[in-house]
This record gives C-alpha cells, structure tokens and sequence, in this order.
C-alpha cells in the first residue's frame, strides 16, 4: 500500500470507530424515552452473548479423545459457580478461561 492508501485507510478506520460510539449518543438524547427495544436488548443481550460464547468454545470437544472433555465439563464448571457468586461476567469468564488452560496444560 502507498502512504496515501494508509492514511486514507487510517483515517477510514478512524471515522468509523467514532461514528459508532457517537452515533447512539446523537439518536438517543437526553430527555427522550428510550424505546422499549432497546430496553429490550440491553437485558437480552448479555446473556445471548455469553451463550454464544459458550456454544463456541465448546463446539469442537471430542468426547472419544482421552480426557473425554473433563477439562472443558470442570472449566464450565467454575464459570458457572462464579458467575453465580460473585455476578460478575468479566471475572467469570476470566478464571474459567484460566482454569482451562492449566488443566490442560498441566493435568491432562
């Protein structure tokens, strides 16, 4: 690429990173009702995103390989027991990401 393809390219990025954090604020101002979709979608997504993270994550578990999924089945495990305890997402996903990893790289 030249130095004006990049910096078109740069400034293209750019803009469209600040358009979509600007943009919700400039639809939904202040002293406006949010709409109930949106409600909607604030409550719904969370939870349909963490599913989907998990239905990725776990999509290739082969349960005729030798640790038969255990580490995956303990690693979920903990997420969940987490997340019931403490609610926090973040820290959920954290330590059952981090679990995985040791139970795969130093048990199994």
């Amino acid at each position: 690429m030249t130095l004006l393809e990049q910096i078109i390219t740069i400034g293209l990025c750019a803009l469209g990173t600040m358009l979509t954090r600007f943009l919700p604020f400039w639809i939904f101002r202040e002293g406006r009702p949010t709409p109930p979709l949106i409600i909607y979608l604030g409550k719904a997504l969370p939870a349909a995103v963490f599913a989907l993270l998990v239905v990725y994550s776990l999509r290739n578990v082969d349960l005729a390989a030798p640790s038969h999924g255990l580490p995956e089945a303990i690693a979920v495990g903990v997420t969940i027991l987490l997340h019931f305890w403490k609610r926090q997402m973040l820290l959920s996903i954290a330590a059952g990401t981090a679990c995985y990893m040791l139970l795969t790289q130093l048990v199994f």
